[in-house]
This record gives structure tokens, C-alpha cells and sequence, in this order.
């Protein structure tokens, strides 16, 4: 990607990363190093404050009522629409719609567009390396009109495959839906030339901007696709609010998504005359303080200077690519470096869970699993993938500190390895008998006890899951298998003829392994009624456990109990 910087206008670090306050916080008492921007990125003061803002002097219902606050609300409401217009080049207001978010404006094309539109075998088309958001709205409107959905393949670089394009888009096509980035490759699609070939056989296309708007000038007429969606979360700005772009030829002839006021001019109980666009597809009152919020997105941008911060965030890229090149073990899922900071990695015998759970406790944020991208995962042939996503109030120093942790955590599974002489898929299993010693609970109080930080506790639990025997193949079973638990894990119940029940747990993950060694230590060898009685959350709190866990880490330590007590009403 060739990137012409006319001068450095007025971006600097400095003063950019000083608008975000929450990079000043601890997280498990390091300084936070977020790199998980891909997901959603920090607010600066200016987004804070124009929302607070709102609130506390133009609290009002917008388009309706007749008084003076309300109209200064929607005067504020309706002026960032003609902003999101100007930022992202599109013709009229009128094809700017506010959704909650990337996700809500497919889900309208989809269901408006789609569902009066598609018939029996129609195409969509799709790619590998699409967001479930970009799935799962077609796949459903595809069931409800008999329409196809074909898939784009990739490149080895991850990009989707331009010399493919006519061997998947045909005369059956009707629409082709996209990333402009994938948010685990961070490879630029070739744009222009699907859209040339979705327009040589009169298909539609929508575009799925969430991972682009923050990192390239999007002109959507320059492009010339026939949606847009992006989400404002994703660019610095507020949670829960999103832009549908469309052409307004389309969307004038698309029925409403959903019904209620404001997307009506008259309602009769014989009849309702629907409202004129944008309106139409805006039913109820929408999120007027995060779109007034948005407003003050775009201002803080373009008093960036977005060509300055786009060399910035290209030079932090290639030196982020560079530095994790040298960890040991490291394997990036595609080839090349990426176009924008995402990279995605496993690290050979490592669980992607247990690095990220790693990284957490000395207070760097970033994402493993599958990134709501299974079939990407799919394809690659990967089970998931660790994912450092950067933005530029990130700093290189923050990179050079990440990646001498993943040296760290590499370096000490190898010295493990060197005193146990296995690596960890060779660990002992444990195949026939339930008469494994677990520790006792007191001996998890007095582990715990000694362990005063995070990063110590996580040590602990990891040490935990080392020692935990694991399941044979043969127990791995549907039956066994734990839902609701982001790594897979499995748990094997018996009840003994004294009616004392014995466990056996498993994972892929040795953080979640060590979770089982805590939560065994409270139930194994332990009659129905002693389980019971047992104040689970009570240990866990005083264990410091969820306090600190991640919400998905903490939700598999509850469908782990909740594994265990559903087991036990089956005898």
C-alpha cells in the first residue's frame, strides 16, 4: 500500500495518545498496554465529554416535539449526519441511516433489501475471511427466500482472490457482501475490482467497512459499491452506533426494517404511509447522545490530520511486524505483512487462551479464540489465534514490551519442557480410574494466600494446569464436552457406590486446566448434598478470581460448576 504524505500536518503521539485517559489506568498493576483495537478502540476526552454533554444541557426527543430543547437536539442530531455525508463522500443526507452498528446495518439490507428481493437460487456471495456479521444475516435470509451462499476463496496472503472472482460471481449473483479489511488478517481487499465484477453481472455489493473506517479514507463514490456499513466504536467514538450507507436509489424502493414512530408520516388502522429517508428506516428513538458523540469523532479526526496519523500508524506496523518476526515459535496464519497493526499468530505449543490470559496479567490487552471468523479458522485449518491489534495512541515501546513477554512466556515453556522432558500434548492422561488425589480446599486458600498480585495468581493457576492429569481421547465425548466455555473442555462425572461423586476435567487451554484443578478441590470426593451446600461464588471471590478473569474466562468457570451440578442431578 503506497501511502503519499504531503506533510505531518498536525498529528504528533504525544499529544494524540494524551486525549485517551483510560491509557493512563493500571490493569493488575501494570501500566495498560491495549492492543485489542480491532475489537473496539479507546475514547478520547472531547467523545466523553460531547456525550456527557448532551445529557446534562440537550436532553430531548429529536424531530418531534415543539419546544426549544428539543430543537436544538435534533438540530445536533441531524448536522452529524451531514458530517458522516462529508467524511465519507456520499451524495444526499438522505443515505446516511443510523443503525446500532455494523452488525444492525447488514442485518437490514439483509432483511429489507434481501428478504423482498431474493427468489429461489439466487446467489449471495460471500468470502473465508468474513465476520459472523457478515454470515450469519445472509445465511438467515437465504433460508427465508431459497436464496445460495457461495464463498470467495483467499489467497495466501489472505486477501480474497481476484483471479477466482468469476468462478464464484456469475449470472446468479445478486449480491456481493465483503470486509474491506478482515478483522483478523489485515490485509485490503481488492476493492475496486470485486465491485467491477459484481457490476459486470448486475449484482449489488455492501461492503463491510468496521475495520477500515479507522485506518483509510473511505469515499464511498469513488468506490461506487452500493452499501456501506461501519461501526462508530471502531473509530474512537461511541459504542452502540453505526452507519448504513446506501445508494438512495435502492433505498428509497427497500421497505421498512423495523416499525414504530418516526418512520411514519400517517397511521390509520386501515393504512400507514411510511416516511420519507432517512427516516423511514430509523424507527424509535434512536441513540441521540452517541450520534452527537460520533459528531465529535469526525472533529477530533480532522483536526488529526488523518495522512499524518495513517504514516504514523504504517511506520508502528512494519516495526510491530518486525519485532514479533524474531519471537521463536511465532507463526503468522497468513503470509506477508499486514496493510493495517493486525496481526494474528499462534506460538507453537502454546494455547492461544493461555498467552492471552498471560499477557493480561502484566497488564497488555489483546484477544485470542476465533475472533467471530469459525469459518476463517476453518479454512486455515487453525482452532483460533492470538490477535494484537494496534491504533495510533499506541507506542513502540508498548510493542517492544509485548513481544519480550512472548519471549518470556516462550522461554518458560521451553525450560519447562527441560525439567518434565515432554512437551505438553505428551502429558500423562489420565484413562481409567477416578482415584486421582485433587487437592483440598484449603490447600488452593494457602496457594492463593502467598500470591498477593495477578500476574502471581495466574502463575499459580497456570502451575495448576500443568499438574492436572488429562482425560483419555475416549473421554473427550459430546457427552463430556462443557458448553459455554470459550476453549473447548470436557468433565467426567462418576458416582461411587457410597454415593460420592469423583470428577475428571480437561481443556486445551492449561489456564482452564487450572481453573479445573481449583474447582475439583471443592467438589471431588463429595456427596450430592455437600456439592451443593458449597458457596461456590463465595470461593471465588475470596480466591480473587473474577474480579480478575475476563468475562468469557469467568463465564467458563461458571458453565464449568454449572457442568458439574447438572452432572449430578442425572444420577
Amino acid at each position: 500500500m503506497k501511502i503519499t504524505i504531503t506533510s505531518m500536518e498536525k498529528f504528533t503521539f504525544t499529544s494524540f495518545r494524551q486525549q485517551f485517559p483510560i491509557l493512563e489506568d493500571l490493569i493488575n498493576g501494570h501500566a495498560l498496554v491495549y492492543f485489542d483495537n480491532a475489537a473496539t478502540t479507546q475514547k478520547p476526552i472531547c467523545v466523553i465529554d460531547s456525550y456527557q454533554n448532551y445529557y446534562q444541557l440537550n436532553n430531548a426527543n429529536v424531530h418531534r416535539a415543539s419546544h426549544a430543547l428539543s430543537a436544538r437536539a435534533t438540530l445536533a442530531f441531524e448536522n452529524v449526519r451531514g458530517k458522516v455525508r462529508t467524511f465519507i463522500n456520499a451524495n444526499t443526507n438522505k443515505e446516511i441511516i443510523w443503525t446500532k452498528g455494523s452488525t444492525e446495518s447488514i442485518n437490514l439490507v439483509a432483511q429489507s433489501w434481501g428478504r423482498s428481493t431474493l427468489q429461489v437460487n439466487d446467489e449471495i456471495v460471500l468470502s473465508y475471511s468474513e465476520h459472523h456479521a457478515n454470515i450469519v444475516p445472509w445465511q438467515i435470509v437465504a433460508q427465508q427466500t431459497g436464496a445460495k451462499i457461495k464463498v470467495l476463496p483467499l489467497t495466501l496472503s489472505g486477501q480474497i482472490d481476484v483471479e477466482q472472482l468469476e468462478s464464484v460471481i456469475g449470472e446468479r449473483t445478486r449480491i456481493v457482501c465483503f470486509g474491506h479489511i478482515s478483522n483478523v488478517i489485515g490485509k485490503i481487499n481488492p476493492i475496486k475490482e470485486i465491485i467491477r465484477v459484481a457490476r459486470k453481472y448486475k449484482a449489488l455489493t455492501l461492503v463491510d467497512g468496521a475495520q477500515a473506517i479507522a485506518h483509510l479514507k473511505v469515499d464511498v463514490r469513488a468506490l461506487d459499491c452500493d452499501f456501506y456499513v461501519f461501526s462508530a466504536h471502531k473509530m474512537y467514538g461511541p459504542t452502540g452506533v453505526g452507519v448504513l450507507y446506501g445508494k438512495r436509489e435502492l433505498l428509497e424502493k427497500m421497505p421498512p426494517y423495523q416499525a414504530g414512530g418516526e418512520m411514519i408520516k400517517a397511521v390509520s388502522f386501515e393504512q400507514t404511509t411510511f416516511n420519507d429517508l432517512p427516516h423511514k428506516f430509523e424507527a424509535g428513538t434512536p441513540n441521540i447522545a452517541g450520534v452527537v458523540a460520533l459528531g465529535s469523532t469526525i472533529t477530533f479526526l480532522e483536526q488529526q490530520g488523518h495522512a499524518a496519523l495513517l504514516e504514523y500508524e504504517t511506520r508502528l506496523k512494519q516495526y510491530c511486524f518486525d519485532k514479533l518476526s524474531t519471537v521463536e515459535g511465532l507463526t503468522y496464519i497468513v503470509n506477508e505483512a499486514p496493510d493495517i497493526p493486525v496481526f494474528s499468530f499462534t506460538l507453537a505449543n502454546q494455547h492461544n487462551h493461555d498467552v492471552a490470559t498471560a499477557l493480561d496479567s502484566v497488564g497488555i490487552a489483546v484477544r485470542s479464540g476465533h475472533h467471530c471468523a469459525m469459518p476463517l479458522m476453518q479454512y486455515l485449518h487453525i482452532d483460533g489465534c492470538i490477535r494484537l491489534s494496534l491504533s495510533a495512541y499506541n507506542s513502540f515501546e508498548e510493542v517492544d514490551f509485548v513481544v519480550q513477554q512472548l519471549k518470556s512466556i516462550r522461554k518458560s515453556m521451553l525450560e519447562e519442557n527441560e525439567k518434565t522432558g515432554t512437551f505438553e500434548h505428551k502429558e500423562i492422561t489420565d484413562s481409567n480410574s477416578f482415584a486421582t488425589t485433587h487437592l483440598a480446599v484449603d490447600d488452593i486458600y494457602t496457594i492463593f494466600a502467598k500470591a498477593k498480585s495477578w500476574d502471581s495468581k495466574h502463575r499459580e493457576i497456570m502451575m495448576l494446569g500443568k499438574k492436572q492429569l488429562r482425560l483419555a481421547e475416549a473421554d473427550k465425548t459430546e457427552l463430556s464436552l462443557i458448553t459455554g466455555c470459550e476453549s473447548q473442555a470436557w468433565l467426567v462425572c462418576n458416582r461411587e457406590n457410597n454415593d460420592i461423586f469423583r470428577f475428571k476435567g480437561d481443556s486445551d487451554a492449561k489456564v482452564i486446566r487450572g481453573l479445573f484443578a481449583i474447582i475439583l478441590a471443592a467438589v471431588d470426593n463429595k456427596t450430592a448434598a455437600q456439592i451443593s451446600a458449597f458457596d461456590m461464588d463465595k470461593y471465588f471471590n475470596e480466591l480473587g478470581l473474577l474480579q480478575h478473569l475476563s468475562p468469557s474466562r469467568g463465564n467458563g468457570l461458571r458453565a464449568i460448576v454449572q457442568k458439574i451440578y447438572s452432572s449430578i442431578e442425572l444420577y
